[in-house]
């Protein structure tokens, strides 16, 4: 059975105001492997120097914990103004930080709710002017040795992203490559386990953050869970992320919140071209575990306001849970076998 590492994702114990090195203690003294830092809670006057990243690898390498980093940007616009930026001078900056770290992989998350906006540019012009971008940054990335992770978010389909791919002449283990962020599958439509499947090859970090999407009047709504309590497939999501060569970390991400989704709106659902019916099918399934869930008092949404309160808790029970999930056990056969079935 493969052997997983389970960490956090900074982001999720924000709150708590802890500066990296505390990230890291806060990390070893409840179970966690490792830290994806998403942002940085700097000390006045502490600057991301090298000397701070070359004291950040050491702490991290004398409590045994792996360092994943954030920071990359994918997308070549300030995506509240459309204005364009300069992406190859931010991901230069970052890339000379994953170098002084040691570390290979960097996540990407440019954020945004683009679908759900008017005014946002068509999904088709947005993917060639970041395949523009990321083959002008390719050298660079390989000259840093470094694989920009863009993070499955709430912005692109994995089958849009393989389309980006495509598009960049990439190849996996390459330059680019995804941080699948397994609950962020849902808002986009996609089920968790065939959205696992498709991006497979192109996983080099994971935000495993749990979820249930449930229907309302106007359409699905998508809300977060305490990891291993809500309704995804994980032993056949890591069952799939067992087959990969590359070693990938299970970093625990968790936060409060739901996204609506409108998809009784002919003109949103409209701009999910890859969107099939047999996809639908087992959102629908997915949609009926998570009433029955909800109905039996087993889920509830929490507001993000209320995060900072329950934050912790939560992070410490998702570390276990995945982790008892984990070394459970799961059979990397049944996946093999699947794959042959397919084809």
């Amino acid at each position: 059975m493969k052997k997983f590492n389970v960490g956090i994702d900074s982001y999720s114990i924000r709150p708590l105001q802890l500066s990296p090195f505390e990230v890291l203690d806060w990390a070893k003294e409840n179970n966690a492997d490792g830290v994806h830092f998403t942002e940085l809670n700097l000390k006045a006057g502490q600057t991301i120097d090298k000397p701070f990243l070359t004291d950040l690898a050491q702490y991290a390498k004398e409590k045994n914990l792996y360092l994943e980093w954030g920071g990359f940007q994918h997308i070549p616009f300030n995506t509240a103004t459309w204005e364009r930026i300069d992406l190859e001078k931010i991901n230069r900056k970052v890339a000379e930080e994953a170098s002084t770290l040691g570390v290979s992989v960097v996540r990407s998350c440019s954020g945004g709710l683009m679908r759900w906006q008017d005014n946002s540019p068509p999904t088709e012009t947005l993917l060639r002017e970041m395949a523009k971008s990321l083959t002008a940054q390719r050298q660079m990335l390989r000259d840093y040795n470094v694989i920009l992770g863009i993070e499955l978010h709430f912005e692109f389909t994995t089958f849009e992203l393989i389309k980006l791919f495509e598009m960049c002449e990439a190849e996996p283990g390459d330059y680019l490559g995804v941080c699948l962020d397994t609950m962020n599958l849902l808002t986009m439509l996609e089920d968790p386990v065939m959205g696992t499947e498709r991006i497979l090859p192109w996983v080099v970090a994971t935000h495993c953050k749990d979820g249930a999407i449930f229907l309302n009047d106007q359409g699905f709504v998508s809300m977060t869970c305490e990891a291993g309590t809500g309704i995804l497939d994980w032993e056949k999501i890591l069952t799939r992320l067992a087959t990969l060569e590359r070693k990938v970390n299970l970093s625990v991400e968790d936060h409060g919140g739901s996204f609506d989704i409108p998809i009784f709106d002919p003109t949103f659902l409209s701009k999910f071209p890859d969107l099939t019916v047999l996809e639908m099918s087992r959102l629908l399934k997915l949609a009926d575990k998570s009433k029955r869930k909800l109905d039996a008092g087993e889920i509830a949404i929490l507001p993000r306001p209320e995060w900072p309160r329950h934050c912790e808790r939560r992070m410490k029970n998702g570390i276990q849970n995945i982790k008892a999930i984990v070394e459970g056990g799961f059979d990397i056969r049944s996946f093999h076998g699947f794959k042959n079935m397919k084809g």
